[in-house]
């Protein structure tokens, strides 16, 4: 196989910049744009034939034009006979709707990957899916990262004295039980439930000490931000001192950023996974790059290198 080349859609071309400049070489020639009746073209403007190519393109905002760029650039890699194709996916969307949970629905995350496959991806690579059940839909090898080193990193840069890791929900309980072990803090959860009787409101609570303590509430991305915001009102109800919330995909959807920044919160910190390259107006916010992160990744797959030292899980 020949050297690799890296191309991107409009999806976050910043981040991919930053990938670019960390593996020291530019980003590949190519021409990604909708016409008139919003149907998506692309043209690859250099030869890729026998090449290593990695297409960087997270499902931001709008998500289904971002999708239709990597499908369309797959497949013109596939028609001008790339090597190799990965699929570089910081940001995954539709993995929220991974299993078939009522009648006569989806499973849209399957769909996705039967969708990046038939277009000719030979690999995916990925940070902080949803579900790690995820995996298993595809059927290439999936390289599946996590940014929670870069967060935590943040926070134990911060030494925050008496803090607590909070999953604002028992889903996101593993991944804040890790996000604890990597800062050595107690643990808490947010309970949510409804009355024995049925109807009204959920009731939510709190397991664990947290009174006086700073909360580090964790997730894997905050989407419209009202769990988030449930969840912080109802530490500061039990006394904590501060609350930050962090998590991987900063999506910011709806009313999110209004929520947010009417909310109790210290600090908001996320990657530039789902950003698009644009800064939400919100104050309090850090955005960590995880540019290094996939670089590397890369680097080590076009080098048929191991990549498990990436998959730390916490």
């Amino acid at each position: 196989m020949l050297d690799f080349v890296l191309l991107t859609g409009n999806a976050n071309r910043p981040l991919a910049d930053a990938i670019a400049v960390h593996l020291g070489r530019p980003l590949g020639n190519c021409d990604v744009y909708s016409f008139s009746n919003e149907n998506v073209f692309a043209r690859i403007n250099q030869t890729v034939r026998g090449f290593d190519v990695f297409v960087i393109q997270p499902f931001t905002t709008p998500v289904n034009t971002s999708i239709i760029e990597l499908l369309v650039l797959i497949d013109a890699l596939k028609r001008a006979s790339a090597g190799r194709i990965t699929a570089v996916i910081p940001y995954f969307a539709y993995g929220r709707t991974d299993k078939k949970d009522q009648p006569r629905v989806p499973i849209s995350a399957r769909l996705m990957a039967n969708l990046i496959e038939r277009a000719g991806a030979h690999r995916i690579l990925t940070i902080d899916l949803h579900a790690g059940q995820i995996e298993g839909f595809f059927d290439i090898p999936v390289d599946h990262l996590t940014a929670s080193p870069l967060l935590s990193g943040h926070f134990r840069a911060r030494a925050l004295d008496d803090a607590v890791v909070v999953a604002p929900d028992l889903g996101s309980a593993k991944k804040a039980r890790n996000f604890a072990e990597a800062l050595g803090t107690p643990l808490a959860f947010i309970e949510k439930r409804r009355p024995l009787r049925g109807g009204g409101p959920e009731i939510l609570n709190v397991i664990g000490d947290v009174r006086h303590r700073r909360a580090i509430l964790i997730d894997d991305e905050i989407d419209t931000a009202s769990s988030m915001v449930g969840a912080a009102r109802v530490l500061a109800t039990e006394g904590v001192g501060e609350i930050h919330v962090a998590a991987t995909h900063g999506v910011f959807s709806g009313q999110a950023i209004e929520r947010l920044e009417s909310g109790p919160f210290d600090s908001v910190v996320v990657t530039d996974t789902a950003t698009g390259g644009r800064r939400p107006a919100l104050s309090r916010l850090t955005v960590i790059s995880v540019a290094e992160l996939l670089a590397e990744a890369i680097r080590r797959i076009h080098a048929e290198g191991s990549v498990s030292a990436l998959f730390a899980t916490t």
